[in-house]
């Protein structure tokens, strides 16, 4: 097998060991989705991120050590980050084809900017075993097409969360976004995400989530632009904005690891 390079990218973040860590491969062709997952399974990373050129930008994968998702912010951010460090293009613009449609990359004053699809919840009732699960009691739960939304009263709830990963797993749904309003004035609200149905218990930095996150965050703070922090271990900083049905993520990336792929699978 001739050596594949990848890259091990730092999202929303502006310094190494924090934000959200995501495998990036600029591949020449496409391989099956067995082959993919099995490196995103190696890598063990929340996602890895597979890219082939295509006559109006690349083609973007994106999958967990457990499965293709549909959707993932971070291993977008850090796919940008890598195509214009590395020198793969020069477009001020990168466009993406995704399941989730074209998404697009500009940089915009030292910052990486994403254009997302809105994904707003509907008010819905927790499924038996949510919020004992989370161990919190919510102010409001809601569901989009991915993610149940629960928000809790404070921040500091929030940070306090030991949920059961087990009984998570066994909801329907990706995952579960746990947010509140920040007590730091320098930020409007603050999230954590837990998807171990997905094969990653808690995210470290979530920009899919912030889809949700920023139409919900948008109508109760009467904003359209707004700053977050996602309140996992490593921590991260996300700017969103909503334009109508779009939402726009701002952020950083550090690249922390270059390497080769050499192994094949044996058949």
């Amino acid at each position: 097998m001739t050596p594949l390079p990848y890259s091990v990218v730092d999202a929303f973040t502006d310094r190494p060991f924090a934000g959200n860590p995501a495998a990036v491969y600029v591949l020449p062709a496409w391989r099956d989705a067995r082959w993919l997952q099995l490196v995103a399974r190696e890598m063990n990373l929340s996602e890895t991120a597979y890219l082939v050129k295509n006559a109006d930008g690349f083609d973007l994968r994106w999958f967990t050590p457990k499965v293709e998702v549909d959707l993932c912010g971070h291993a977008t951010l850090a796919s940008a980050h890598a195509l214009w460090t590395q020198g793969h293009s020069d477009a001020a613009e990168l466009r993406f084809a995704t399941r989730s449609g074209t998404l697009t990359a500009q940089r915009r004053g030292g910052q990486i900017e994403l254009d997302f699809p809105s994904t707003p919840p509907q008010p819905a009732d927790p499924p038996p075993n949510l919020l004992d699960a989370l161990g919190a009691k919510a102010s409001y739960v809601g569901r989009n097409k991915f993610d149940y939304l629960v928000a809790v009263e404070s921040e500091a709830v929030l940070r306090g969360l030991k949920p059961d990963f087990t009984r998570l797993a066994a909801l329907p749904v990706r995952g579960i976004i746990v947010t509140a309003r920040s007590a730091e004035p320098s930020f409007d609200f603050v999230s954590r995400f837990f998807a171990p149905a997905s094969g990653v218990d808690e995210d470290p930095v979530t920009g899919s989530a912030h889809c949700c996150l920023a139409p919900y965050w948008g109508r109760k703070l009467g904003k359209e632009a707004m700053r977050a922090y996602q309140a996992s271990e490593r921590g991260g900083v996300i700017g969103v904005r909503v334009a109508g049905d779009r939402v726009f993520l701002a952020g950083t990336a550090v690249t922390v690891t270059r390497g080769e792929l050499l192994a094949e699978e044996n058949s």
